[in-house]
C-alpha cells in the first residue's frame, strides 16, 4: 500500500468514528426526548393520577416478575430501565418501581446464558461456557433475594436515594424549572411528539406518547449498542486481556468501562462467555467481571433521568439511583463478605454439571427461570 493510500484509509476511517459519535449523539438525544415522552404520556392518559392506575400492582412479587419477563423478552436492561425511570416521572410509585428495576437486573443475564450454547457440541468448553453465563444469573437471583426483602422492611435504597436526589437536584431546579437547560434542550422534540399525538382525545394521546416514548427507547438503545459495538468492541477486547486477569478490582473496573462503552451489559456479557469456555478466563476472572458489567448498565438510566424536569426530577433521579446503589450493595455484601462470595460459583458450577449431563436441562432452565416460574407465580399471585 503506498504513502497516499495508506493516509487517504486513515482519513476515511476517521471520517466513519466522527459519523458514528455524531449518530450516538443524535440517539441519545432520542433516548432523553423518550424518556421525556413517556413521564408526559402517563401524566396525560391518567390526567396525574397514575398511582391510582398501578394500584393493582401492590405487590411487590408482581412488579419483580413483570421485570424479569420484560426485560428477558427485550434483553436490555438498560432499556427497561430508561422506561422505569419515565414511568416513575409520571406517577408511577418508588414502590412498584423497585422491584421492576431489581427484575430486569435478572432478565437481563438471559443473554449470556444463550450465548454458552455455542460451545453445546464440546462438553468441557460448554460446561465452562454455561458457568460463565450463569454466575451472573446467580449473582442477580441472590442479589434480588437478600435485598428485596431488606428493602421492603426498611427501605434502606429508598432513604438514601431520597437524600442523595435532592441533594444533586436540588430547590434550584425545582423553582427554576423554566431556564433548566436538559428542558429547552429537548422542548423541541417533546413538541414534536405532543403535536403528533394532539388530534387525539386526552386518554389515547396519553397512551399513544407512551407506546411512541418506549418504542423510541427500544430503538434508541439497540441502534446505540450497535453502532459502539462497531466502533469500540475492538477496543473493548483489548481491555478485557489486559485487565480482566489481573485481579478482581481490575476485572470490575474492565467489566463496568466495557458496559458503559458499548451501552450494554448483555454485549459485556456475551464477550466474556466464549472466552471463558474455550479456557482464556477462568469462572473465577468471569465473575468479578459480571459484577462489573451490572454496574455499568445503571449509566443509562442515571442519563435518562436528566431528561426529567420540574417536580417529578427527584424522583426520576431518585429510581436511577436506586438502580445503581442496589447493584453497589449486592456486591458489597455479596462478593464483600468472604462466606457469601463463593456462593453464586458453587450454584453456576451445578448448574454446568447438570447441564453437561443432559443438554435439556439448558431449556428447561432457560424457559423455568426466565419465563415458566415467573409466569406461574403470577397466576398464582393473582388467584390467590
Amino acid at each position: 500500500m503506498t504513502a497516499n493510500a495508506e493516509i487517504l484509509s486513515y482519513t476515511e476511517s476517521k471520517q466513519t468514528q466522527w459519523r458514528s459519535w455524531l449518530i450516538v449523539a443524535a440517539l441519545v438525544y432520542l433516548l432523553l426526548a423518550a424518556v421525556g415522552a413517556i413521564g408526559d404520556g402517563f401524566k396525560t392518559a391518567t390526567g396525574g393520577n397514575a398511582r391510582e392506575l398501578f394500584a393493582f400492582a401492590t405487590n411487590p412479587v408482581i412488579a419483580l416478575i413483570v421485570g424479569v419477563v420484560a426485560t428477558a423478552l427485550i434483553q436490555s436492561s438498560s432499556t427497561v430501565t430508561s422506561i422505569i425511570v419515565g414511568m416513575v416521572a409520571g406517577g408511577l410509585p418508588l414502590g412498584i418501581a423497585i422491584p421492576l428495576a431489581m427484575g430486569a437486573n435478572i432478565g437481563t443475564s438471559l443473554t449470556s446464558t444463550i450465548v454458552s450454547l455455542g460451545h453445546v457440541r464440546n462438553g468441557e468448553e460448554f460446561r465452562r461456557a454455561f458457568s460463565a453465563a450463569t454466575v451472573h444469573d446467580s449473582f442477580n437471583l441472590l442479589a434480588v433475594g437478600i435485598l428485596l426483602p431488606l428493602e421492603l422492611l426498611f427501605h434502606p435504597l429508598e432513604i438514601a436515594s431520597q437524600a442523595v436526589a435532592a441533594l444533586l437536584v436540588g430547590d434550584a431546579n425545582l423553582s427554576m424549572k423554566d431556564v433548566n437547560f436538559m428542558k429547552v434542550l429537548l422542548s423541541p422534540a417533546n413538541d414534536v411528539l405532543a403535536g403528533a399525538v394532539s388530534w387525539l382525545p386526552t386518554l389515547w394521546s396519553g397512551v399513544a406518547l407512551i407506546v411512541i416514548g418506549i418504542a423510541a427507547i427500544v430503538f434508541s438503545v439497540t441502534t446505540i449498542g450497535k453502532v459502539l459495538r462497531r466502533v469500540m468492541v475492538g477496543r473493548a477486547k483489548e481491555i478485557m486481556h489486559s485487565a480482566v486477569g489481573r485481579g478482581p478490582l481490575s476485572g470490575m473496573l474492565s467489566g463496568g468501562i466495557i458496559t458503559v462503552a458499548v451501552q450494554s451489559s448483555s454485549t459485556t456479557t456475551a464477550l466474556i462467555v466464549p472466552l471463558a469456555g474455550t479456557g482464556v478466563f477462568t469462572l473465577r476472572q468471569v465473575y468479578p467481571f459480571t459484577l462489573g458489567a451490572n454496574l455499568g448498565t445503571t449509566v443509562t438510566a442515571l442519563l435518562a433521568a436528566t431528561a426529567i424536569s420540574g417536580p417529578t426530577a427527584v424522583l426520576a433521579l431518585q429510581i436511577a439511583l436506586i438502580h445503581l446503589s442496589f447493584n453497589i450493595l449486592a456486591i458489597l455484601i455479596i462478593y464483600g463478605l468472604p462466606w457469601l462470595r463463593p456462593l453464586p460459583i458453587v450454584i453456576a458450577e451445578g448448574l454446568a454439571d447438570l447441564a453437561q449431563r443432559n443438554r435439556l436441562f439448558v431449556l428447561a432452565y432457560i424457559l423455568g427461570v426466565f419465563f415458566v416460574i415467573p409466569l406461574l407465580a403470577l397466576a398464582v399471585i393473582e388467584l390467590f
